[in-house]
């Protein structure tokens, strides 16, 4: 779900999704285009370099810039400080962009855009082959032409790395040890599995990665005006009767196309609360990463053991489930890894842009 002081910026940027770019004769669109992509690689490489610089595109003396800026600079801090808390070492970056509007007036630009990245990790104390994973977020800039070069004058977008890195659970320089899985995805006689880990591949969205152009399913509402399109989007691949898991709707769970979805089918704990008394899925473990990764009685190799490939993780922060994302893989570390919309993320580690607050669900959906 979307904070709701975010709500109002987040709607402007999805209804300017699509419009057709708009340009007066000051500035053409090429020439903005081109110092886009230009940013966007730079802050690919600041990133994960240490020693990138990203100054020459802000504007230090003023406000705005100064605090895009800031932004940036938090992101970097929390993915590098994140990773070394798991044993984690980040080796690249790459960026693409899809500009949808460009308006612009005098020496100012106003852009919309869908921003792709792909993230590459190996594993500092462990030989295994590199690891990628992608993320997806749309931003709403306003660009200035000062002494015959653009700067971002100001910035949002509801990135998925906007979280304390002091507030990381776990110790810096500790790999986290997963249990390996070796499962081959199939489908079940009502779930199907294997289709319902395809869907949320194609329709993760702008993370890179994902199928279908970077889109959402067209036949689908976009809930990320409303709040969020996380749950409607575990929704989807678990009940979509053509492409996804073929759960059937029933009672409270439904989707009316044309019409939306009901409240258990898009509200994070009508949806949980629903997936669990009706019997589709069960609950194998809750608790913070700290807990959930070590061994119990009732899980010797960990919760996480018992987790598959279409599974689902409930998100939960002060007892109120927060998000939903949708299990599609392990890495090669066992490392679990999902799918989501509002961030966008494409096999993405499960636990990135949380932080020790937060309290995960584990729920196995029932072949």
């Amino acid at each position: 779900m979307i904070k709701t002081a975010y709500l109002s910026i987040f709607t402007t940027i999805i209804l300017l999704f699509g419009s057709s770019p708009i340009v007066n004769t000051n500035h053409s669109e090429e020439e903005i285009k081109r110092y886009l992509d230009e940013l966007f690689a730079a802050r690919s490489t600041f990133l994960v370099k240490p020693t990138s610089s990203m100054t020459k595109y802000y504007d230090q003396g003023i406000r705005s810039s100064r605090n895009a800026f800031r932004v940036e600079e938090k992101r970097k801090t929390y993915l590098n400080t994140w990773g070394e808390h798991r044993g984690i070492h980040f080796t690249g970056s790459q960026s693409e962009i899809r500009v949808t509007r460009i308006q612009t007036e005098g020496d100012t630009a106003k852009v919309s855009l869908a921003h792709s990245q792909k993230l590459s990790y190996i594993y500092v104390d462990k030989v295994l082959p590199p690891q990628t994973f992608g993320i997806g977020t749309w931003h709403s800039l306003t660009l200035k032409k000062k002494d015959g070069r653009w700067i971002v004058l100001k910035e949002w977008y509801l990135d998925p790395l906007d979280e304390n890195p002091k507030l990381i659970e776990g110790s810096i320089g500790d790999t986290v040890n997963f249990p390996l899985h070796n499962e081959t995805i199939k489908d079940g006689q009502k779930y199907k599995r294997k289709k319902a880990v395809e869907y949320a591949d194609k329709y993760a969205g702008t993370a890179w990665g994902a199928g279908n152009n970077g889109r959402y399913n067209p036949k689908y509402m976009n809930y990320n005006v409303k709040g969020g399109d996380c749950t409607n989007f575990a929704s989807q691949v678990l009940g979509d009767q053509e492409e996804g898991g073929a759960l059937q709707m029933k009672g409270p769970w439904r989707y009316r196309y044309g019409g939306g979805g009901t409240r258990t089918w898009v509200q994070t704990d009508a949806f949980k609360s629903f997936i669990i008394r009706s019997g589709y899925g069960e609950i194998i473990a809750n608790g913070t990463f700290a807990e959930l990764i070590k061994p119990t009685s009732k899980h010797p190799d960990t919760a996480f053991a018992k987790l598959l490939p279409g599974d689902l993780i409930a998100h939960v922060l002060n007892n109120d489930v927060d998000h939903f994302s949708v299990v599609t893989g392990f890495d090669d570390n066992g490392y679990p890894l999902v799918n989501s919309h509002t961030a966008d993320r494409y096999r993405a580690p499960f636990d990135l842009g949380w932080d020790k607050h937060t309290q995960y669900i584990l729920i196995h959906i029932k072949d």
